[in-house]
Parts: structure tokens; C-alpha cells; sequence
């Protein structure tokens, strides 16, 4: 791979991942969906304590609009990528804030999530797909109870 079709890939995949975050606060769910492969192995137990699984990509988008429906907004921040490519595979690396707004009695009106993600993509002709998702808490702040505090 010459360094220029290196460059495009890795700029395809940056491309995946953003799309991800931007679809997920435009609550764009085919949109979200199209940058999951079939199955991945999703990863939140830093945040949940749940173990990671290989689970659908549908089961995935389908549980995030769910549980993001009663926000009045999100809106997710990632930078700081990092990115290695290996033929038809690829890593990625991104630090990024998820912010959460449902405005409530309390006042309390904001829960924001720091950390990072890794990624792991295959090729998929035209798209890279996201194959590995894992996310890695730093620390939570705000309304720990938004959802209930209506």
C-alpha cells in the first residue's frame, strides 16, 4: 500500500467512526447501523460491569435508540485518533465526551461521559466496518439519575 492509499484509508476509517458519533446525535439509526459489520464485540463493562459480548449490530442500534429516546439531546465529541491499518483490517483509538441534556425539574440537567474507545474495522469493499467497539470510562459527571429525574 502506497503511502497515500495508507493516508485514504486511514481517513475512511476516522470517516466510520465519526459517522457513528454524528448518526447517534442525529438519532440517524440506519445511518449508525451502516457503520457496524453484522456482528460485533461490543464492549461497555468499564461503564456497565457487563461482560462483552458478540452481539448484533442490530441489537446494538436498536438498544441505543431506546435508551437515548427520553433525551431532549446528545451530542458526542471524539478526537485524539489514532489509526493502524493492516490490509482489509484496521485498529483505531480515539479519546472522546458524550454529553446528555434532559431538561428536568432539578436543574440537573446534564450527564457527560468521559473516556476513550477502541475500535477495531474490517473493509467492506467501499466502508470500513466496525468489528470490535469497546469503550473505557474515565469518569462520569452531572445528573447520574437524567432519565429519572422528570
Amino acid at each position: 500500500m502506497t503511502e497515500i492509499e495508507l493516508l485514504t484509508e486511514k481517513a475512511k476509517i476516522v470517516d466510520t467512526i465519526t459517522d457513528l458519533f454524528v448518526g447517534t446525535d442525529r438519532r440517524d439509526w440506519p445511518a449508525v447501523l451502516e457503520c457496524f459489520a453484522p456482528q460485533v464485540l461490543f464492549d461497555m463493562s468499564s461503564l456497565t460491569g457487563v461482560a462483552p459480548s458478540t452481539i448484533s449490530a442490530e441489537e446494538i442500534v436498536s438498544g441505543w435508540e431506546r435508551g437515548l429516546a427520553p433525551l431532549k439531546a446528545m451530542h458526542h465529541q471524539a478526537g485524539n485518533f489514532k489509526t493502524r491499518v493492516d490490509g482489509g483490517e484496521a485498529e483505531a483509538f480515539c479519546y472522546a465526551i458524550a454529553s446528555h441534556y434532559l431538561p428536568n425539574p432539578s436543574g440537573r440537567n446534564t450527564r457527560v461521559f468521559v473516556g476513550s474507545y477502541d475500535f477495531r474495522l474490517k473493509n467492506h469493499g467501499a466502508r470500513w466496518r466496525i468489528t470490535l467497539f469497546r469503550f473505557n470510562l474515565k469518569y462520569v459527571d452531572g445528573n447520574l439519575e437524567l432519565e429519572r429525574s422528570t
